[in-house]
């Protein structure tokens, strides 16, 4: 089964032919070969030949002799059409030795489309950011949407039938065609590992893996709530494995770029400045975090509260969590124009203290940007003094 990924296409095809790079980011299996093969298809619709693409996975044992940049490069310019546009696509190209060097001799190509894909943050760092500065767009994916997911059942199944499985099997795009929780559990495990032992320890050189995933448990557990490195630090010392802040900070970078986790940084709504302090984590899938952790100590507000923070992420906003007073707003989106929205989000707030609680942030700011509190409770809209109450569920299938 392929689901179709219609805005990360749509990207694509805006920025078809045009002379700049298009680098797609995303953790391992969040679709980005798919998204290829998708792209690749309308291609062909549109008239273009199979011999202008040229598709390579590094990934793939066969094209491990390509993994030298000399080698790709004379590889590629003796497949290329030289009186057509050719359609390059690079997967998985941080598996080659500064491949930034054959990019950038092929960019330069009046006749090369470039595509490349990675699995990690860094791979767009460094290096290849500073010689290809200006020369890249980067669309960077996610495992999929709820809208996604439910795009590949019954029209007619249950909303929170569906929100249930989302959240609870996986939101990768393989585990719907899964038909067991152990195979899913089998998958994800593949999936943990990949990423853990490929893009954290070996990138990282982490001599005690173990410690590492012990600080992971801790992340997972805590998604939604405010993480210092001191607190982690503290709370794996307690538990008798003793770490330091700086290793701490060192797993933490390894995390964050293996784009397993999102670290979120504090918005002061009143002062207009970001803070760096009391972070908080959310995760890329939440299957995974019931695949490390099963279903002890769930708080279900928090998972809502990750699924609303990787939508928001999917509709192109920056997203901070909002410091308003002694108060916090679960989260500030910042659009491409500068403007701001925000976003509490509760399991239920069908009690009138839980409801006052969660309105009083969002009351206190003076501004007249747009505010929301997406909640599970199964109601019409309603408006609390111009505050937008929605039902989560609805605002996810949403545009």
């Amino acid at each position: 089964m392929t689901i179709q990924r219609p805005d990360y296409l749509n990207f694509l095809m805006e920025w078809k032919d045009q002379q700049i790079i298009k680098v797609i980011s995303g953790i391992r299996r969040c679709g980005k070969s798919t998204l290829f093969d998708l792209f690749q298809e309308q291609l062909r619709a549109l008239g273009v030949l199979e011999e202008q693409i040229i598709t390579l996975n590094f990934e793939e044992a066969e094209n491990e002799p390509l993994c030298d940049y000399r080698v790709l490069y004379d590889y590629i310019k003796g497949q290329m059409c030289p009186e057509r546009m050719n359609y390059i696509f690079l997967d998985e190209i941080q598996h080659v030795a500064d491949y930034q060097k054959a990019v950038d001799s092929l960019f330069v190509k009046k006749n090369a489309d470039v595509y490349l894909t990675g699995s990690n943050a860094y791979f767009m760092s460094g290096e290849l950011a500073t010689l290809l500065s200006g020369r890249y767009v980067e669309l960077k994916m996610l495992p999929l949407s709820f809208r996604e997911y439910a795009s590949a059942f019954d029209p007619g199944a249950s909303k929170e039938a569906l929100y249930r499985n989302y959240v609870y099997n996986s939101s990768f795009p393989y585990t719907v065609q899964l038909d067991n929780r152990r195979n899913i559990h089998a998958y994800l495990d593949g999936i943990y590992n990949s990423v853990v032992l490929n893009d954290i320890v070996a990138r990282k050189k982490i001599q005690d893996p173990s410690m590492l995933k012990s600080v992971l448990k801790f992340l997972f557990d805590n998604i939604g709530n405010p993480c210092t490195i001191k607190k982690i630090a503290d709370s794996m010392t307690s538990a008798g494995r003793k770490i330091s802040s700086h290793t701490v900070e060192n797993y933490l970078e390894g995390i964050t770029e293996s784009l397993l986790m999102y670290r979120v940084s504090r918005y002061d709504i009143k002062g207009k400045a970001y803070l760096q302090l009391q972070e908080k984590y959310y995760l890329a899938d939440l299957g995974l975090r019931y695949y490390l952790l099963g279903q002890r100590n769930v708080d279900q507000g928090h998972i809502l509260e990750n699924v609303v923070y990787l939508e928001l992420l999917r509709r192109g906003y920056r997203v901070y969590v909002g410091k308003v007073g002694n108060a916090e707003v679960d989260f500030v989106a910042q659009d491409q124009e500068g403007d701001l929205s925000y976003y509490q989000v509760a399991w239920t707030v069908r009690e009138a203290a839980t409801l006052e609680r969660e309105l009083r942030p969002l009351d206190s700011i003076a501004d007249h940007y747009p505010k929301y509190l997406l909640t599970m409770d199964l109601d019409p809209p309603i408006s609390h003094n111009g505050i937008r109450q929605e039902y989560a569920l609805d605002w996810l299938l949403g545009a």
